[in-house]
């Protein structure tokens, strides 16, 4: 049996037996060297079974037992250098917090965290560790592959989840109020970040969210198997103690202009964080049919109205038995895993290039090969066929074959003449990515974007207005939870800089 396919309790039983000679060796006084550490093996993530997790929308990993942590937290070499912070967007201090870990202290390890960012339940569940922090990991490079870098995003999850479920969640410090007032358009990664940031500062912060619930993409997008809804609303009710106010509901463009904000309400200065929630379309015959959806409205109906529980949903959801998922992306094994999970017989992927080329976290993409979902690589819809009543019947396909590498320094995927065919199926999501919505932009005069209507900033995140600033999606594009963060950061410190010199 690998130590992948073992069962929680048999993964806890071994990392139980391997902590017993490293804690003899350091009760002896004696210190563990680099190689001790290294030879530590990595500790993999319990999992529900494939099989009984693509009909549920339980969380598919299920954390590390404090065993797992304590000893995954041993192959720790706490580097001077600290490389794998450079890696990190929004800064966590991980060898610091780590070494918490190896104390038993989990308590200081989470405020260790929490000094830069205020989800470490989320980004230790979403963040792509392994293309940033442990990218960087001495051990992982000393070892010659990432896969064997320490797993800091699962000990970040681990100390996270260790403070909500032993009722021990404290906000971050307060400073006395200064007056000053901050708008924060958008909750998701960014705004919140923000958020957190400017309140920590003594000024008075309020968030404007469109929907009816906090949490941006994190609970429109991303789904309950992946990031429990209850554990986003809890690092947002950190906020709230904070003294944070949010405002739901409240769509900036309709229900009020950044300028009558900044003008009539009195707030000394704004974060643009609304995100790019404008998907984008194949732009083939056929995308009008029934059974046709964006990525973007299919995952939100699932998760934010929770169309996964048929008997409490707060929308209908479309029955499908093939489902044809467009991208290759994080977005659409989200959208393929959460079609499983609402019913469907069967769910292909449609993929133009190689698994290799994928953008979607490697992890991801196994979740989804385990529970049954079918790759149809080198793959691409010429159109999308539908029946007399208007409905889907299937995509006419083109085979593809990779040639030269593009501007992103992937293959280019090239059609084969000749090669097309027809696919049956009732259901097509396209998950393409997004752009940005022009609502905010076309009721902000003054505010400049570029040709994809993203925001422009500057280096510390302002926009051409004055005392406003911007972040996450709507000026990167489609992007992380953690690189939207990091945004957040630079335009809160941005924020807090000029209200101290007024």
């Amino acid at each position: 049996m690998s130590h992948e396919q073992m069962t929680k309790a048999q993964l806890e039983a071994a990392a139980i037996s391997a902590l017993k000679p490293i804690s003899e060796k350091k009760a002896a006084g004696q210190a563990l060297g680099a190689k001790d550490r290294m030879a530590i093996p990595v500790q993999a993530m319990p999992a529900q079974d494939p099989i009984a997790r693509g009909k549920n929308v339980s969380e598919v990993a299920e954390g590390y037992s404090e065993a797992q942590a304590k000893l995954e937290a041993e192959r720790c070499l706490g580097c001077k250098n600290e490389p794998c912070v450079k890696g990190c967007p929004v800064g966590v201090p991980i060898p610091r917090f780590i070494a918490e870990i190896q104390k038993g202290d989990y308590k200081a390890a989470v405020d260790v965290i929490k000094e830069t960012n205020l989800l470490p339940a989320v980004c230790g569940r979403v963040c792509p560790q392994e293309k940033q922090c442990q990218l960087e990991c001495t051990v992982g490079k000393g070892l010659k592959s990432v896969e064997k870098a320490v797993a800091i995003g699962r000990l970040e999850r681990f100390v996270a989840d260790w403070e909500r479920d032993n009722g021990k969640i404290t906000a971050p410090s307060v400073k006395a109020p200064t007056g000053r007032k901050v708008a924060v358009i958008g909750s998701g990664p960014a705004g919140l970040t923000v958020a957190a940031d400017v309140a920590r500062e003594g000024h008075e912060v309020t968030i404007f969210e469109a929907f009816h619930k906090p949490g941006g993409v994190m609970v429109y997008g991303i789904p309950e198997f992946r990031l429990p809804k209850a554990i986003v609303q809890t690092e947002v009710d950190a906020l709230g103690k904070m003294g944070v106010k949010i405002e739901t509901n409240y769509l900036v463009g309709r229900t009020r202009t950044v300028k009558q904000l900044m003008d009539e309400d009195g707030f000394d200065a704004a974060f643009v964080g609304v995100g790019a929630g404008l998907p984008k379309f194949l732009g083939c015959p056929g995308e009008n049919l029934v059974g046709v959806f964006s990525a973007n409205e299919y995952l939100t109906r699932a998760n934010l109205m929770k169309a996964y529980d048929a008997k409490k949903a707060a929308t209908p959801m479309y029955r499908s038995k093939v489902v044809a998922v467009v991208g290759g992306g994080n977005v659409a094994m989200d959208a393929a895993r959460m079609a499983l999970r609402l019913g469907a017989e069967s769910v292909h992927v449609v993929y133009r290039r190689t698994r290799d080329e994928m953008p979607a976290r490697g992890e991801e993409v196994e979740h989804a090969m385990e529970e049954g979902i079918v790759f149809d690589f080198l793959r691409n819809p010429n159109k999308i066929l539908g029946d007399d009543k208007g409905r889907v019947v299937g995509m006419e396909v083109q085979k593809f074959e990779l040639g030269e590498p593009d501007a992103s320094g992937r293959r280019s995927p090239v059609a084969v003449a000749g090669s097309e065919y027809v696919f049956d199926c009732d259901t097509v999501i396209v998950a393409l990515g997004n752009e940005s919505n022009p609502l905010l932009v076309k009721t902000t005069e003054g505010l400049v974007v570029d040709k994809k209507g993203r925001i422009v900033v500057n280096g510390d995140q302002k926009t051409s207005l004055e005392s406003v600033f911007a972040g996450g999606d709507i000026v990167l594009g489609a992007a992380t939870v953690i690189l939207a963060m990091g945004e957040g950061r630079r335009a809160a410190a941005a924020i807090n800089k000029i209200l101290a010199e007024r």
